[in-house]
């Protein structure tokens, strides 16, 4: 028997089911459609006006960034072509295989499979994290939150999203999420200066025209200490 852990309504609250071998294989061919689904869909993307608004606020002049969830590489994309050194990395191999065919051996661009919870931050003065934080383990979110921004230099900044307590997502989704309230997103940036946020709390449709609640916390902010 297989456990699939959902998260509950509270951040650290996981309720596990366990299912078959079955169930799971089909669980995890589901999940596998949908993502490359999603990837068909944004692969001709352009980059966030949230990471081009932060890679000009980054003052710490060190053009390293670090791309959380690097999708199909869009971001990656941009800041390579503004001089960064990209570290992108993302747990999905067919972003991994469309990234590392996008980019073949551009010296400014370096790719990894991983998680939130085992990538090895270099130190950086950019950090994107654009609707990836979502699913983060949130068993280890404090200390993945504590790895990410201590690769963050002074006067270096981060774009991100973090997932609200009301989004369909937040609970009963078919892996792990990581919902938070807007106290606790605030918290997380202490020792940072907040240049934008913004809270949105609605119905809306997903990249591959699904419509769900959406409940998102979005942030750039420069580190200050």
């Amino acid at each position: 028997m297989f456990p699939i852990i959902h998260s509950n309504v509270g951040m650290l609250e996981l309720t596990p089911h366990i299912c078959t071998l079955t169930e799971y294989l089909i669980l995890m061919d589901n999940n596998t459609e949908i993502w490359r689904h999603y990837y068909e869909k944004t692969l001709s993307h352009k980059h966030s006006p949230r990471t081009e608004l932060a890679s000009k606020l980054n003052e710490s002049n060190f053009k390293v960034a670090i791309d959380c969830g690097c999708g199909t590489g869009s971001d990656v994309f941009y800041l390579a072509q503004l001089g960064y050194q990209v570290y992108g990395f993302d747990i999905n191999p067919d972003s991994i295989s469309i990234c590392r065919k996008r980019f073949g051996n551009d010296p400014l661009v370096e790719i990894s499979q991983a998680s939130f919870e085992n990538y090895d931050y270099p130190t950086c003065g950019l950090i994107v994290a654009n609707s990836s934080l979502y699913f983060a383990e949130p068993t280890h979110f404090k200390k993945t939150w504590d790895s990410l921004t201590s690769s963050l230099v002074n006067g270096g900044v981060f774009a991100g999203d973090f997932m609200g307590m009301n989004d369909s997502w937040a609970a009963n989704y078919r892996s792990p999420t990581a919902p938070l309230t807007k106290h606790q997103v605030l918290d997380l940036f202490a020792g940072f200066e907040i240049i934008r946020f913004h809270e949105r709390d609605e119905l809306g449709k997903t990249s591959i025209g699904k419509m769900k609640h959406w409940h998102t916390f979005s942030l750039v902010a420069e580190k200050c200490t």
